[in-house]
């Protein structure tokens, strides 16, 4: 409750968008923590924040948890904040407990997980794992004219600690952000995997002309392939059963007049599914409507690709180490796989990685009304906190 207010907004959510001086406030908070236990603190070049707890091996990888602080304008209290904070509790509980680890703990705070104000979401991680160059990240603009680079500088986040580092594994505790464990009644989600999503940037180009004396017949007017489009793609995501997700938005027309026919309307597609084939598929149904509509309207169109981030499937031992726990301290649970991409997604191409869930109320997420119970945070991170031992090993377990 004290990280919600920084950045509060007047409808009880966060604003903390990743780089800004309310980020930086919120890491401050959080250091003031960390530094105040003892934990050592260190940064990497795109500036993931790592806080960690000596193990007993000193050149053991250690095991990390983590999540983010950033948010979406209009965040809630709980997205990525409580995988950080419930991370530190687990570092303050070992520690308050004098628990040896072979491994050392540490807690990331991975930099611009949303993508709200630098458009690539997960950036961190991505650059962090090598997905993503760090010049590419470092060059990404806000709406200002901002580079990331010019606020990681700003800011003093570009540290000097190795991207790509071995760990023995990753960890990621986090609200579910939708209605399955809610309705099944169970306490924890063991999240298998991540299922797949693209971004398409999508541009339908006509000719503008006058909305009065010209006949509709006589027009190349992109409003009409891009109804069609539209309901297409609903019909197109149906097909594919229940896991298959498809979010048109973004929708903007030029010139901005209400009586000239627009020369280009151009909106995003997000489309999700956790197989792979199936989301080529979904892609190649929607070029193909795409470019049938437009056609027969005589406009011409173009897709870009802003993100595509695949299936993700997670380590079957760090899977089996969230099961344990869950089981182990008597919380009702399930395997569910993640309909949001998670920094784990990223983390997890180099390293062992799960993540565990907990439910939110009524599934709500990037919403200024995101909720949990006091009780569903404790019991995250105790079924964090037995998992994290597992892998990182106790003086007691060796």
């Amino acid at each position: 409750m004290a990280m919600a207010e920084v950045g509060a907004t007047a409808a009880g959510g966060s604003n903390r968008q990743a780089l800004s001086d309310d980020d930086a406030d919120g890491r401050a908070l959080f250091l003031s923590w960390a530094e105040a236990r003892g934990f050592s603190v260190s940064t990497d070049a795109v500036g993931n924040l790592f806080v960690r707890r000596e193990g007993t091996d000193p050149d053991a990888a250690p095991v990390v948890l983590g999540s983010h602080l950033d948010t979406q304008p209009t965040g809630g209290r709980f997205d990525g904040v409580y995988g950080v904070l419930g991370g530190f509790e687990v570092l303050e509980t070992i520690d308050d407990h004098g628990v040896s680890t072979t491994a050392p703990v540490e807690v990331a705070v991975w930099t611009n997980e949303e993508g709200s104000r630098f458009p690539l979401s997960m950036m961190g991680s991505a650059v962090w794992a090598g997905a993503v160059d760090l010049d590419v990240a470092r060059a990404l603009v806000d709406v200002d004219g901002i580079t990331v680079g010019a606020d990681l500088d700003r800011l003093g986040w570009a540290g000097d600690l190795p991207l790509g580092r071995t760990l023995t594994g990753y960890l990621e505790l986090h609200i579910e952000q939708g209605p399955v464990l809610e309705a099944s009644g169970s306490e924890i989600g063991v999240v298998t995997g991540v299922q797949g999503f693209r971004w398409l940037t999508v541009t339908i180009t006509g000719d503008p002309v006058h909305a009065g004396p010209t006949p509709m017949d006589a027009r190349h007017d992109p409003a009409r392939p891009l109804a069609e489009v539209l309901d297409g793609l609903y019909r197109i995501t149906a097909e594919r059963g229940p896991w298959a997700r498809a979010t048109p938005a973004q929708f903007r027309s030029e010139p901005v007049s209400p009586n000239t026919v627009p020369s280009t309307i151009r909106f995003s597609v997000d489309i999700r599914h956790p197989d792979a084939d199936v989301l080529d598929g979904m892609d190649r149904a929607f070029r193909d409507l795409l470019a049938t509509s437009a056609d027969r309207h005589g406009c011409q169109w173009e897709i870009s690709v802003d993100n595509d981030s695949p299936p993700v499937v997670f380590d079957p031992g760090c899977v089996e180490a969230v099961e344990a726990s869950a089981a182990a301290t008597g919380r009702a649970h399930e395997r569910i796989v993640s309909g949001a991409g998670h920094d784990a997604c990223y983390v997890a191409g180099l390293v062992p990685a799960a993540m565990v869930f907990v439910p939110c109320r009524d599934g709500l997420s990037h919403n200024e009304s995101e909720s949990i119970q006091p009780a569903q945070a404790e019991v995250g991170a105790e079924v964090l906190l037995h998992a994290a031992l597992a892998l990182a090993h106790t003086s007691e377990d060796r």
